[in-house]
């Protein structure tokens, strides 16, 4: 009886075990099987354009023309500038409530930060739209522009359209803040107490304890989190379609309407009249899910090294 009870047993492990195992291996086949995909939709127009789609600011669907360097460009300009914004806060949210936070108050502050990550992206647009962007064509861009003389150097020239790169990035700056707080906030808690009581032992005040043992520490994991900050921004799409003007020009100014390829597809997919079009769009998707692949991937490394030194 206990003989059959072992092998009934035995059976259902093996099965488990099967099962779960598909279940790992559904998501990176599904991701092949993705990335597949869109690079056959994608390549009939990388093999008409070549690398002139990448570096071309001309997007033409009437002439049947394409060239994605406008939208290339402002993802990165907004993606980058809205780290910048984001960063410094989210990493002193962190430490604060890593390193400074009472008991009774870090859960609460925490649970507030975190809740950013679960507003949809269309009520930030909406936000952006009637609050974000009056208040930077009425208050921020004059002040830039006029008070602080800066309206003669290339970032800060031209009108105050409203709808900008600037209105972009900080839209998204506020939308990444989470992800980069959470991630760094997790890393910080993974560092050895005695890497904390050390530096506390030498004579370091709490500052120093901070800068000089605890963040240099962390720093790939610290940097892991601002990368898959990165990541989320690059492939951020109604929020920033609402905000950021959509015009197909590159500028240097951050006053400037732009496009980035997220909102370039959302604008235009279901508008392709005709298979090259939409074979254009399917390439800016390729080249925006690969840049995205890359950079989370990078972001998950570094982060996964700074746990397993605080686990070594």
């Amino acid at each position: 009886m206990a003989s059959t009870s072992l092998h009934g047993a035995s059976v259902g492990d093996r099965i488990f075990r099967l099962a779960t195992t598909a279940f790992a291996l559904s998501i990176p086949l599904l991701l092949v099987l993705l990335a597949i995909d869109v690079a056959a939709a994608a390549w009939p127009a990388l093999k008409t354009f070549g690398v002139a789609f990448l570096t071309s600011s001309r997007w033409d669907a009437v002439d049947g023309v394409f060239g994605a360097a406008p939208a290339i460009y402002g993802t990165i300009v907004s993606s980058v500038l809205a780290l910048l914004i984001a960063t410094p806060l989210a990493v002193g949210v962190a430490i604060f409530l890593s390193e400074f936070a009472p008991a009774w108050l870090r859960q609460p502050v925490a649970f507030l930060v975190d809740l950013l990550a679960a507003i949809p992206s269309v009520v930030y647009g909406l936000w952006g739209i009637f609050v974000l962007v009056p208040f930077l064509r009425e208050r921020v861009m004059p002040l830039l522009a006029d008070r602080l003389h800066l309206g003669g150097t290339p970032l800060f020239s031209g009108p105050a359209y409203g709808p900008s790169m600037l209105a972009a990035a900080v839209i998204l700056a506020i939308m990444v803040l989470p992800y980069i707080s959470s991630v760094t906030r997790e890393v910080l808690m993974a560092v050895p107490r005695s890497q904390r009581e050390a530096a506390l032992a030498l004579g370091a005040t709490r500052w120093e304890m901070i800068w000089g043992a605890v963040l240099p520490y962390a720093s790939s994991g610290v940097l892991g989190s601002i990368i898959l900050g990165l990541g989320r921004a690059l492939g951020e799409t109604m929020a920033v379609t609402m905000v950021i003007g959509n015009r197909h020009e590159i500028s240097s100014s951050l006053f400037a309407p732009g496009y980035t390829m997220a909102s370039l597809i959302a604008n235009e997919f279901s508008e392709a009249t005709n298979d090259l079009h939409l074979s254009a769009l399917m390439a800016v998707g390729a080249v925006l899910l690969a840049i995205t692949l890359v950079v989370n991937v990078l972001a998950r490394w570094l982060v996964w090294r700074v746990q397993r030194q605080g686990q070594a």
